[in-house]
């Protein structure tokens, strides 16, 4: 699997995004929090990403883009973990909770923590089913 984060894997759509927050499953670990949920959508792709930083907590567009450029390094080293684990295709979104900006560090411990609990939620669901 190359490390990449094409166009493709973007999530892109309103629709898409605002059916994720109203539908989908939401894991915490600070200073990030994923909501994800089961896309219907026959792409060859799994997973669907978007970054979102919000504007009340860092009012310098600087400063979101820096954060979303670390989420989106942690996400593209890291997708390898989910991509050979899960089965379907799902939408991410990531959002970070912090006021403060973190290291690179602690951001990928963090997404790292989160894709070992989705693998577990995921995982739980199949044996439920």
């Amino acid at each position: 699997m190359a490390f990449t984060f094409t166009k493709k894997e973007k999530l892109k759509g309103k629709k898409q995004i605002d059916l994720l927050f109203k539908e989908g499953k939401a894991l915490s670990n600070y200073p990030l929090r994923l909501l994800y949920m089961k896309s219907e959508e026959q792409l060859p792709l799994k997973i669907q990403t978007a970054v979102a930083v919000p504007k009340r907590n860092f009012k310098s567009a600087v400063k979101r883009n820096r954060l979303k450029r670390l989420i989106r390094e942690s996400y593209r080293l890291n997708k390898h973990r989910l991509f050979n684990n899960i089965e379907g295709n799902y939408a991410f979104l990531f959002l970070y909770l912090g006021n403060e900006i973190c290291d690179y560090q602690v951001v990928e411990k963090s997404m790292l923590t989160l894709f070992n609990n989705f693998l577990k939620n995921v995982s739980n669901a199949k044996i439920d089913q």
